[in-house]
């Protein structure tokens, strides 16, 4: 297991390598290359977070300002957060902030176009598939400014005792055909601030943000923290008339990560919200389980395939992932062996099949790789198919692939990967590189192998995804996990496929349920071979209003699910539709669906409902109540704990090195990437 820990030390500096040196795209304007127009400007920039039972809810405000002398179309880019849903979005008409609602997108579309045709005042959020959401904005007034709101929500897991929450800016610079259209704006002339409250009944020993050293970190009272940051356009001197030379007072392009440590020894637990507004009707829940720390490390040898990106996204940032592969390479068992596998358009091995990691065995294959320069286009499947040729069924293997691209040469189907890995043993262990890599192929790749995907940002804390990464590789998994609930009748699990859980890994379950009182909760799977079980049993309320955003939570994780069938068994009519009526009844944004925002009397005239204002003020309205309340304890299993073991963490068995004492290199090893540029 040390050697293990060794060798994944090393991975990290390759990791880190790919990350710091890769040039990114940020979140901001689209402005048409060539236009003629001057750039509209981003005036203000303003995000307030809540993280709070599990899930965190964000709202983005910002200010556009038109400089030219007529009326124009503001085109505003982000990447779409990692398993985020659009909420609410907002448009300032006539002085009031007007909420959107959710239509089928060609639908939305036709609208959006029909009202800026009549020089009407309307705005529109749609999703570009799994890379970014795009907000369109009519018209920006010659010379004057407009506002919009946007809040979208998410489940936050803790993994290892560890959470973590990405406010994602960098937009990753995958679509070539975007690019060469657009240009970005990602400048904040006047006003720039971020804030983050949380609240949790659980105790937090520390929070970091690790490349946003200059924001403020405050604890208020056992349960409560705030992170503050902001930026101001002024005349007076100093660090602001440094601002005012420059022009900016904040770039969009650089991710917020923030992280937070829970105490040590805390219990493993079941934690479960409801959402149920009727007595004797529906509910929706929400399940948190965080399991205890169970799982004995591995010891044998294992067969390790490196499955590596060689396409001209990599230029600039080849060499150091040869040294870090170099470096991986010379600290593995003598009983371990490798493969490394490079993909472009084509896909090849530079190994004789496995190799020994012998000290000139590791100097032959890094000379050659180093001798090599990546160009061309991402054939990801040609990659993991090379890769899982000549595994050994006698001996564990493990599959790591890196990639910071999108497969577009080759089979590019999300159902040609899962068939392909239907066909094979072996787990895949994916770093999504960056925010607008395909996470949702490679996540399901990884879950159809009951392997794990770990998204990666170029401002994460590397050693923290070393620790995590570690933690997961060194022990055993819980296999073939299914879900199971007696007494209240429960319906409707999201998501309907739990595949693996990993040590420290949490589980987050939705579902319906219909009446009030006891029920039990059995979680089975299987350990090397052997079944296990466990099992609890709480009350489920017979009223609840205080998280009526589960609702949506429900529904988005629904949405996946059905998403997830639809890409694996190819297109189906009914299948889009049940996505599609899905989004509309909960006002999710989805590749299928808009949030399109008009002059309040435009709606009934058009016949479009109002249903998402309605939500949106019932949601706005119960976090306003929850505000000034104590924070809650969200444990149900107190009486009967599912688990006999403390949760997971990084002192408890969790790696060779303390997680903090590997914080503290972090510094050492931006300087050290710094000065190999």
């Amino acid at each position: 297991m040390k050697t293990l820990n060794r060798f994944l030390s090393s991975l990290a500096l390759l990791f880190f390598a790919m990350l710091w040196t890769g040039a990114a795209h940020a979140a901001g304007l689209m402005i048409p290359t060539g236009s003629g127009h001057e750039p509209m400007e981003i005036l203000e920039h303003h995000v307030n977070v809540v993280i709070e039972d599990g899930y965190a809810i964000t709202t983005v405000e910002q200010v556009f300002g038109n400089p030219n002398g007529e009326d124009l179309e503001a085109i505003y880019s982000f990447p779409v957060p990692e398993n985020a849903a659009v909420s609410e979005f907002a448009f300032l008409i006539d002085g009031q902030a007007v909420t959107g609602e959710v239509l089928e997108k060609q639908r939305a579309r036709e609208v959006y176009e029909q009202e800026k045709q009549a020089g009407r005042e309307a705005a529109i959020t749609e999703q570009d598939a799994y890379r970014a959401f795009d907000i369109s904005v009519y018209p920006v007034r010659a010379g004057q400014d407009a506002y919009i709101r946007l809040t979208y929500i998410q489940a936050v897991h803790v993994d290892t005792s560890i959470g973590r929450y990405v406010y994602p800016l960098e937009e990753g610079g995958v679509d070539e055909q975007r690019l060469s259209f657009w240009t970005y704006q990602e400048a904040v002339k006047e006003r720039f601030s971020f804030n983050l409250e949380f609240r949790s009944s659980w105790p937090v020993d520390e929070f970091r943000l690790p490349q946003h050293p200059q924001a403020l970190v405050q604890q208020s009272g056992d349960a409560t923290w705030q992170v503050s940051m902001t930026s101001e356009h002024v005349s007076n001197e100093g660090e602001s008339a440094a601002a005012e030379s420059s022009g900016t007072v904040h770039r969009l392009d650089q991710d917020i990560v923030v992280y937070w440590r829970q105490a040590q020894s805390l219990p493993g637990s079941v934690e479960l919200i409801a959402h149920k507004e009727q007595d004797n009707g529906r509910g929706t829940f929400m399940m948190t389980l965080t399991p205890g720390n169970d799982l004995a490390p591995i010891t044998e040898g294992r067969d390790w395939v490196f499955i590596l990106d060689f396409s001209g996204s990599m230029e600039g940032k080849f060499q150091s992932l040869v040294e870090g592969v170099e470096r991986g390479l010379a600290r593995l068992n003598p009983n371990d062996r490798f493969r490394i596998i490079l993909f472009n358009n084509q896909a090849r091995e530079i190994t004789g099949g496995f190799e020994p990691a012998t000290t000139e065995t590791v100097r032959h294959y890094t000379d050659s790789l180093a001798a090599m320069h990546p160009d061309r286009g991402t054939n990801l499947y040609a990659g993991l198919e090379l890769g899982m040729k000549a595994l050994d069924a006698d001996r564990s293997s493990a599959l790591v692939l890196v990639t910071d691209g999108v497969a577009n040469v080759g089979l590019t189907e999300r159902r040609d990967f899962l068939d392909l890995l239907d066909q094979h043993d072996t787990r895949l262990f994916t770093f999504v590189m960056g925010n607008s890599a395909n996470r949702p192929l490679l996540e399901s790749m990884a879950k159809a192998s009951n392997g794990f995907a770990m998204n990666v940002s170029n401002s994460d804390d590397i050693a923290g995804k070393l620790m995590e990464a570690t933690s997961r590789l060194t022990h055993e998994a819980f296999h073939d996990v299914d879900v199971r609930f007696s007494g209240v009748k429960v319906a409707d699990l999201t998501p309907e496929r739990v595949g693996s859980l990993y040590r420290g890994q949490q589980l987050i379950v939705f579902g319906h349920y219909w009446g009030h009182g006891e029920a039990s909760v059995i979680v089975d799977g299987m350990v090397s071979g052997q079944g296990r079980s466990y099992s609890t049993t709480f009350e489920f309320p017979e009223r609840a209003d205080q998280h009526p955003e589960i609702e949506r939570l429900w529904a988005f994780a629904k949405i996946e699910d059905l998403q997830n069938r639809l890409d694996y068994f190819g297109e189906g009519a009914d299948l889009e539709q049940a996505i599609t009526d899905l989004a509309v009844e909960h006002g999710l944004v989805t590749d299928y669906t808009s949030m399109i925002v008009l002059r309040e009397e435009r709606y009934a005239e058009l016949g479009i409902d109002r249903s998402n204002r309605a939500r949106v003020e019932k949601e706005q309205l119960a976090r306003q109540e929850r505000a000034v309340q104590t924070v809650r304890n969200n444990r149900v299993d107190q009486q009967q704990p599912m688990y006999s073991q403390p949760r997971a963490s990084h002192s408890n068995g969790g790696g060779a090195l303390g997680p903090w004492m590997l914080l503290l290199l972090l510094p050492l090893l931006l300087q050290r990437f710094r000065s190999s540029r």
